[in-house]
């Protein structure tokens, strides 16, 4: 399974857009490993749409001759659950990432090139399905396997792995703040099979806005724009 992991120019596909893997726990109390999923269960449940602006760092692994090397990247982030979402990078490159509910386009501003896939098929074991698609726990659970991992830097942890062994995703980790009986969304942690990692901070964030409309999800190609359909 390809899927998108957003970040100008580099391979979108087999990356937000996320094959076995060996998870390390650090042993924790079954009350706590009931926290953290609850908290996930509590977010998909409440959380119908979220606007956040967001921080991207992208770690490429060492190879031979050449070091790792990490790319930073700017933008904003919205969601209307189940079946629509955008990303729309500002620095240091204007790409945008649209999800409509029937394909998902991508943008270059600099190329002026837009890359149209199928949803259903780009999106199913996914970090976007983690976080945006996804109605509830059991649900996820279809398609990933969900383990609690220890309270760390002041956030709850969740792991994500997916079932299919033809992910592109190697596995996710989800950092909830929990205020009160409010979850926010405030990390993902984000490996791919070629070991990539995408940590993606979300800060500013606007839980169920009001001004956040069906109609902000649509995408037009600009005009003059190369349309590839793979």
């Amino acid at each position: 399974m390809k899927f998108f992991y957003p970040f100008p120019r580099m391979r979108f596909i087999q990356n937000i857009f996320g094959t076995s893997f060996l998870l390390a726990c650090l042993l924790c109390s079954s009350a706590a490993i009931a926290d953290s999923v609850d908290s996930l269960s509590l977010f998909l449940k409440s959380t119908r749409s979220m606007r956040a602006d967001f921080v991207q760092t992208v770690i490429s692994p060492a190879k031979e001759n050449r070091p790792a090397k990490s790319k930073t990247s700017l933008g904003t982030f919205a969601f209307i659950r189940p079946a629509v979402f955008r990303f729309d990078y500002s620095k240091p490159f204007v790409q945008n990432i649209v999800a409509d509910g029937q394909f998902v386009w991508l943008y270059d501003a600099d190329l002026n090139q837009v890359t149209q896939r199928n949803q259903s098929q780009a999106l199913a074991t996914t970090p976007a399905s983690l976080i945006a698609s996804a109605n509830d726990v059991t649900s996820l659970q279809k398609e990933f396997v969900l383990l609690a991992q220890p309270d760390a830097d002041g956030l709850q942890w969740v792991a994500a792995t997916p079932h299919s062994s033809d992910s592109s995703l190697q596995r996710v980790r989800i950092g909830l703040r929990v205020k009160g009986d409010t979850v926010q969304l405030a990390q993902l942690d984000i490996w791919d099979v070629f070991g990539t990692r995408s940590l993606m901070k979300f800060e500013q964030t606007n839980i169920n806005p009001k001004q956040l409309t069906l109609s902000q999800f649509n995408f037009v190609p600009p005009k003059g724009a190369d349309v590839i359909k793979p």
